[in-house]
């Protein structure tokens, strides 16, 4: 770890006593973006102890003379890092974003650019999947531990003195200490997905900071944070309905739907069987794809709504013909699929019960037939994928939230929850609304994960984030 970074203040307004803040140094990252890094205490119970270093990329606004603040973007995770979000939002965003704000985004502590995780190898990431089927097996919950502890023994030799730091109340926490080194008096916020969750904690933390703070693709927080399995199964049963949704459409459009005649369902299925008996493999022949790995990339693909559903319809043609997008991209995976893992692991508390664990995934699996046992019962992967794990975490969660989640006294909060959303099931959004102390649900009726797809839903976002003024409607069109 880097020795603590110069100081520009002795503490964030209100923060934690005895942070030091960082000196950010701005350098050209291209595209007319920038980049720094930010050293931040390890442990804030021990700020002046060791630092760990996180990754800011930045992109200042095009009218400095107007700039109202700086406005926080996160599109979700936990993992990887929100460039993608960054960069969109600073070339196409509406105008008067890019022109009254300057864009940060900070790679939450674990992932991304800020000491991500590290566990396994590519390699054994990748061959972890060989185990893995879509549909449950004889003796599958049984391997299904054994990957999960193999993974944990990894992540405690490679990221042992890490693990217990990586929690959303640190990353939160990072973010205060960066909104003081930049100056602001109060955070402003655009969360997607993980982003609402780490949003919440942040405003929960720090209310009176809250500027404008739009969460889009909301989490129930305490049944994330304290009660994984009630919120697991809610994912698990959100996946397999918007699959079911898609079938129906198929069956309704044959004209725009290229896979499964008749039967859509059953096609499925049969390729998910075809693919375990025959995987996928290279010259070398190291695995692919096989049928587990099919369905987590249709999970993925859920996500992009139904304006995707015939591409999605062609792609699983192509897997029918072993071949196309579905069955590729597991070595990119691998390090994201890892630091979501780790970081979800250090904030859920998971029963450390076996026989619980057993009896919970096969509940879910019963449930959720068609997407379920492949993330059940493969090796920790994404969001309701990690139980395996997590009731194995092999480090205590010291930088874990648990509560309360209410804000009370903030801003109002703007959040945004879809229908048909796959990922972060609907409900979560009225939830989490009913939860926080002063928020606005918008109610987007469509498909696919966030109310980004739907135009009305954007607009009143980035309205609200450009004045702070909360829309007055309450529900949108998916598109």
């Amino acid at each position: 770890m880097a020795p603590v970074a110069a100081a520009t203040e002795t503490a964030p307004p209100g923060g934690v006593p005895g942070v030091r803040l960082p000196e950010l140094k701005w350098t050209d990252c291209g595209g007319g973006f920038d980049c720094a890094t930010a050293e931040v205490p390890l442990d804030y119970r021990h700020p002046d102890g060791a630092t760990i270093s996180l990754g800011l990329s930045r992109k200042t606004a095009s009218d400095p003379a107007h700039k109202i603040g700086t406005l926080f973007l996160n599109q979700g995770g936990p993992g990887g890092s929100s460039g993608g979000l960054l960069y969109y939002m600073g070339t196409d965003g509406p105008a008067e974003i890019r022109s009254r704000y300057d864009l940060v985004i900070v790679d939450p502590r674990g992932g991304g650019r800020s000491a991500p995780v590290q566990c396994q190898t590519t390699r054994e990431w990748t061959d972890s999947w060989e185990t893995a089927t879509a549909r449950p097996t004889q003796g599958g919950f049984d391997r299904a531990v054994a990957l999960g502890r193999q993974f944990n023994d990894a992540c405690r030799r490679h990221s042992g003195d890490l693990l217990p730091y990586i929690g959303t109340e640190y990353s939160a926490r990072d973010l205060d200490v960066i909104r003081a080194a930049l100056g602001e008096r109060k955070f402003n916020w655009y969360g997607l997905s993980y982003g609402t969750y780490l949003g919440t904690v942040y405003a929960s933390l720090f209310p009176e900071r809250v500027g404008v703070m739009a969460l889009d693709g909301a989490y129930d927080p305490n049944a994330y944070a304290n009660d994984p399995y009630r919120y697991d199964r809610g994912q698990y049963l959100a996946v397999d309905a918007a699959l079911g949704r898609f079938f129906d459409w198929c069956k309704r459009t044959p004209d725009a739907c290229s896979f499964g005649d008749d039967d859509p369902r059953q096609a499925y299925l049969d390729l998910q069987a075809a693919l375990d008996a025959e995987p996928i493999r290279d010259a070398d022949g190291r695995l692919v794809a096989n049928g587990a790995w099919l369905t987590m990339m249709v999970t993925y693909a859920l996500g992009s709504g139904d304006d995707y559903w015939p591409t999605l319809a062609q792609q699983l043609v192509d897997a029918q013909h072993r071949t196309g997008d579905l069955l590729s991209g597991m070595e990119g995976e691998a390090q994201f699929q890892t630091e979501n893992a780790a970081i979800e692991c250090a904030d859920r508390a998971f029963p450390r019960s076996l026989n619980l664990l057993h009896d919970v995934l096969r509940s879910e699996t019963a449930e959720a037939p068609l997407n379920g046992p492949a993330l059940a019962y493969g090796p920790p992967n994404y969001d309701q994928g990690h139980a395996t794990a997590c009731t194995q975490w092999p480090v205590k969660r010291l930088s874990r939230y648990s509560g309360p989640f209410d804000a009370k006294g903030s801003a109002p909060i703007l959040v945004v929850g879809n229908t048909g959303d796959p990922d972060t099931p609907y409900q979560d959004a009225v939830t989490l609304s009913r939860t926080l102390d002063n928020a606005h649900l918008l109610t987007v009726r469509g498909e696919g994960h966030t109310g980004t797809g739907s135009e009305c839903a954007w607009n009143a976002t980035m309205d609200y984030l450009a004045t702070g003024t909360l829309p007055r409607q309450t529900e949108c069109p998916g598109h």
